[in-house]
């Protein structure tokens, strides 16, 4: 995302209301169906046998593959993929970390086959890992150079050191080019460098600006990585991926906003999750987040959040739900009801101009462990060791903590502790403030603005602490703990 003035007075988008049901094809093509259908079929095989209850779409229905695998689907010409939900169970098929689980339908057949080939796992997926990279948001070559010589060995490094035969896969969650489509190719061969395969989310930055609508703005993304909504399955969690990022037509203008297709659609597949099921949605722009909050504005970014989020929580409302998302360069938790939403640093930091974000998080990326219906979570800092979870600044790093140390802990949710002491004596836990990091002020604000990209800011966060030392304190040393009893530290020589 690139600060600019979104949309301002825009009022309510109408959409044309899709009916979740099996005669919709019918409806949206009228009288004249025989030439604006295409009828979909094939078979989804696992080691040479048909495989029952594998959900098949157009985007528009969802349906089932009955008992020798077959399914037949009546799609109208608005469809441009047949695609499946990925079962639990088996590979993810990939080809150079590109997931492979669509066709692009050829609507000058009556009747179009297209078959899937599923290879079973040696054993259970109930536990696997994945890792989400938002916002690479590559622009240049040089930046280009940057995701493949830094980020891209950090990621192959991660997953290296995991043990033999552990499940990973990738989310590429938006902007992973900064409007530059022939540096697709480029991120591209980052994320094959892991090995593993990677689902892609569209971003503000991946879409179409010449489009007429929303609707023609992801036809380059879709050629390169094909729908750009979709759902898939791992052990028993059920993944989801949105596209939020409603195109209006204007040059680089756009609203967070998931229209009725799209919720159509999610409402069909979700009928085939069973309630309490773990469900993980990723999208690009945050369904919610504290900059409202933190910059005491009185209306939503429009640009910024999904401004119709309510009615994506009604859907989800059944199911244990995580929503990670990127778009923000900055790092924030929230968790409400059944939801809790994981808002990501940036793998390109603050657009590549330095090693953080605007919020003082490092340039990185999510990373989840799956055991079951649970997920542990981390925040991995590009060329730092996992442990890298903190940072704490002597006083008078910045202007306006003079004599206080200053704690970044850019993962923090609620159900972190931290402790600091003086010396080895406990001065007990440190005063949560919304206030700027002290790093990015100073590689981000007045005449240290990175150069060509100098509208990039320091941002508020919440995930700074203060606290005033002793005086005479020679070591200073801050301990965290987060809600999984990791433990983290930082120390200081005063």
């Amino acid at each position: 995302m690139i600060r600019r003035d979104f949309i301002k007075g825009l009022g309510v988008l109408g959409a044309v209301a899709i009916a979740p049901v099996v005669t919709q094809a019918q409806r949206l093509v009228g009288a004249n169906r025989d030439l604006n259908t295409t009828q979909l079929k094939g078979r989804v095989l696992a080691n040479g046998k048909g495989l029952a209850g594998v959900a098949i779409t157009d985007g528009i229905n969802v349906v089932q593959t009955n008992a020798r695998g077959e399914y037949t689907l009546l799609s109208n010409k608005t469809a441009s993929y047949v695609y499946m939900s990925l079962p639990a169970g088996y590979a993810f098929p990939h080809e150079q970390s590109i997931t492979q689980f669509y066709r692009a339908i050829d609507h000058r057949q009556k009747t179009f086959t297209a078959d899937f080939t599923l290879q079973a796992l040696p054993g259970s997926d109930d536990k696997h890992a994945f890792v989400l990279w938002a916002d690479p948001q590559i622009q240049s070559k040089d930046d280009a150079q940057k995701l493949l010589t830094q980020s891209a060995p950090d990621l192959k490094a991660l997953v290296s050191g995991y043990p033999a035969g552990t499940l990973f896969h990738g989310i590429g969650c938006g902007d992973l080019v900064w409007d530059k489509f022939e540096l697709f190719a480029d991120y591209k061969q980052a994320i094959a460098q892991s090995g593993i395969p990677f689902f892609q989310v569209i971003g503000n930055h991946d879409m179409d600006l010449e489009a007429r609508t929303d609707e023609g703005s992801s036809k380059t993304f879709e050629k390169n990585f094909g729908p750009s909504y979709y759902s898939y399955n791992r052990g028993k969690i059920h993944y989801v991926v949105l596209d939020d990022v409603f195109f209006v037509g204007v040059d680089k203008k756009y609203i967070g906003y998931l229209d009725e297709r799209q919720l159509a659609w999610l409402e069909q597949d979700l009928q085939n999750i069973k309630a309490g099921t773990t469900v993980v949605v990723s999208l690009h722009i945050p369904t919610n987040t504290g900059k409202r909050r933190r910059y005491k504005e009185d209306a939503d970014d429009m640009g910024g959040v999904v401004l119709n989020r309510e009615r994506l929580y009604t859907l989800l409302k059944p199911y244990n739900v995580h929503i990670l998302s990127g778009h923000a360069h900055v790092n924030e938790k929230w968790t409400e009801n059944n939801i809790t939403e994981h808002n990501h640093g940036a793998v390109c930091g603050a657009w590549w101009t330095g090693p953080i974000c605007s919020d003082g998080t490092p340039s990185g990326y999510g990373v989840y462990e799956v055991d079951g219906n649970d997920l542990k979570w981390y925040y991995k800092a590009t060329g730092r060791p996992k442990e890298h979870q903190l940072r704490a600044y002597v006083p008078g790093r910045h202007r306006v903590f003079h004599d206080e140390v200053c704690i970044n802990v850019w993962n923090w949710d609620k159900a972190w502790k931290i402790e600091c002491f003086a010396d080895g004596k406990s001065l007990g836990s440190p005063e949560q403030r919304t206030e700027l990091d002290p790093w990015s002020v100073e590689l981000h604000e007045g005449a240290t603005k990175p150069v060509p990209r100098s509208w990039v800011d320091p941002s508020l966060t919440d995930h700074l602490f203060f606290i005033k030392p002793p005086a005479g304190t020679k070591n200073f040393e801050v301990v965290c703990s987060d809600r999984f009893n990791n433990r983290y530290t930082d120390t200081l020589t005063l």
